[in-house]
């Protein structure tokens, strides 16, 4: 199957746990996979025949910044159902949640999650 990758998506946002992450928000990357049949927009080079870059990040981005999550696991399931939603072509999708102010109890390290889910 063939993908289209949209990677480093940086949104602000207030997911967590924490107060302060609630009252202060932090960055949030997201790297997307989305699996699909790509065998005729490449034959044909005609935008009908592939997936709308722009408006899968939109879709994310709302998803991403008009809701709240304390977790980044349910952040980034709540993002796979919405890439699920926005085109019926798309038949699998990896969705991988950066956060890099996660509060840890070092100096310095990051946190993800990732999770694919399909049809």
């Amino acid at each position: 199957m063939d993908a289209i990758h949209l990677e480093d998506l940086a949104f602000y946002a207030f997911h967590g746990l924490h107060e302060e992450e609630a009252r202060l928000g932090q960055r949030f990357h997201v790297d997307l996979t989305c699996w699909l049949d790509l065998d005729k927009a490449s034959r044909t080079d005609e935008y009908a025949d592939t997936v709308c870059y722009g408006s899968l990040t939109k879709a994310v981005e709302e998803t991403v910044t008009k809701s709240r999550f304390y977790l980044i696991e349910r952040l980034a399931g709540a993002i796979a159902e919405t890439v699920l939603a926005a085109d019926a072509r798309i038949q699998k999708v990896r969705v991988r949640v950066h956060k890099p102010g996660a509060p840890l109890p070092i100096a310095s390290g990051r946190v993800s999650v990732e999770i694919t889910r399909e049809r």
